[in-house]
C-alpha cells in the first residue's frame, strides 16, 4: 500500500472515530393498568402547518419544526420513547435535530420517555421549577397530589433541566413557544402555546396540561395539616387555560379533547378543519371546573365511621 493510500485510510479511521454514535439504550418500561392501552402505536399526523402529533394512542407528544431544528413536547412512558422516535423519523425528520424538549407535568406517563429522548437528541429539556425538580429526581415532588405511589410513580431521571417562568417564551429559530404555569394536577403543571402559520394564515395552538383533580388516597385539595389549600390555585389555572387565545387545543391525553374524533372528521370533511375550534379551551376548562367542584364537594362532606 503506497503512502497516498495510507493517508486516505488514516483519514477515514479518524473520521469514523470522531463521528458521534447514538447508543440505543431503552429504559425499563413502566407497568400500570392503563399503560398498554395508552402506549398503542399511532401514526403521526399534521396538526397544522409545521406542528405534528408524534405521540402514542393515549399519550400526546407534539413536534414543531422550526428554521433551526425541532421542538418536542412530552415523552410519554419510557416505552413510548422508541415509538415517538420512529414517528419523528417517519415524517422525514431526525431525532438528532430536536433542540428543545418541553414537559407538561412530571408524571411517568408524560415524562417517562424524556430521559431517552434527551440522550438520543442532545436537546435542552425545560420545565417549570417544580417540574424540573421532579424530572431530575425521577418522581413526583412531595406536594404533588399523586405523591406517595411508591415505585409506580418513579421514572428515569433527566440529569439537567432548564427552569422556565410563567409567561416566559423560549425560542428555537423562527418559533417562540410560551410557558403558562397551570398548577393543580401537579404543582409544576405547565401549558404551552405557540403560533402556527401557513402563508399568512396563522392560528394559536395550545398544548393543554391535565386539569384533572385526581390524587393519591388521602390527599385533600382543600388542604390539611400536611399541606396548604390548593383549590384556589387550581381554579386560577383552569381559568388561565380557558382564557388563552386558542384556535387549536391538544391535551396531554388526546381523548380529553377528542383529538382522534377530530382527526376522523377531518378525513371525511376536509372543507372545514375540525381541529379549528375557538371554544376548545373554554370547553376543556369548563369540564375541569365542574370536576373540581365535585371533588371539593366530596372533600367537604362529613365522613362517617
Amino acid at each position: 500500500m503506497n503512502l497516498h493510500m495510507l493517508l486516505i485510510v488514516a483519514a477515514c479511521v479518524q473520521t469514523m472515530a470522531a463521528a458521534p454514535v447514538r447508543t440505543q439504550v431503552s429504559d425499563p418500561p413502566i407497568v400500570c393498568d392503563s399503560c398498554d392501552g395508552w402506549n398503542q402505536p399511532q401514526p403521526p399526523f399534521k396538526i397544522h402547518g409545521r406542528s405534528y402529533y408524534v405521540g402514542v394512542r393515549g399519550l400526546s407528544s407534539v413536534l414543531i419544526q422550526t428554521s433551526e431544528g425541532l421542538i418536542l413536547l412530552d415523552g410519554g412512558l419510557p416505552q413510548s420513547a422508541p415509538l415517538i422516535e420512529a414517528n419523528i423519523e417517519s415524517l422525514g425528520f431526525r431525532i438528532e435535530d430536536v433542540k428543545l424538549i418541553l414537559n407538561s407535568h412530571a408524571h411517568s406517563d408524560h415524562a417517562g420517555g424524556i430521559a431517552r429522548l434527551q440522550r438520543h437528541s442532545g436537546a435542552v429539556v425545560a420545565a417549570s421549577s417544580s417540574g424540573a425538580q421532579a424530572l431530575m429526581g425521577g418522581g413526583p415532588v412531595k406536594d404533588d397530589p399523586q405523591f406517595g405511589q411508591g415505585r409506580d410513580g418513579i421514572f428515569p431521571r433527566v440529569p439537567k433541566v432548564r427552569v422556565v417562568k410563567d409567561n416566559e417564551a423560549l425560542r428555537v429559530g423562527d418559533t417562540a413557544i410560551t410557558a403558562h404555569l397551570t398548577p393543580g394536577h401537579t404543582p409544576g403543571s405547565t401549558t404551552w402555546t405557540w403560533s402556527s402559520c401557513v402563508a399568512d394564515d396563522c392560528v394559536n395552538i395550545v398544548y393543554a396540561d391535565s386539569l384533572s383533580s385526581v390524587s393519591s388516597e388521602g390527599f385533600r385539595f382543600l388542604g390539611d395539616r400536611t399541606h396548604p389549600d390548593a383549590s384556589e390555585t387550581f381554579r386560577r389555572s383552569i381559568a388561565t387555560v380557558g382564557a388563552l387565545p386558542c384556535d387549536i387545543i391538544v391535551s396531554v391525553h388526546p381523548d380529553f379533547t377528542g383529538l382522534f374524533d377530530k382527526l376522523k372528521r377531518r378525513s371525511t370533511s376536509p372543507a372545514r378543519d375540525p381541529f379549528i375550534d375557538s371554544a376548545g379551551c373554554r370547553t376543556y376548562a369548563s369540564g375541569a371546573s365542574q370536576s373540581l367542584d365535585q371533588r371539593l364537594k366530596a372533600e367537604r362532606a362529613p365522613t362517617t365511621k
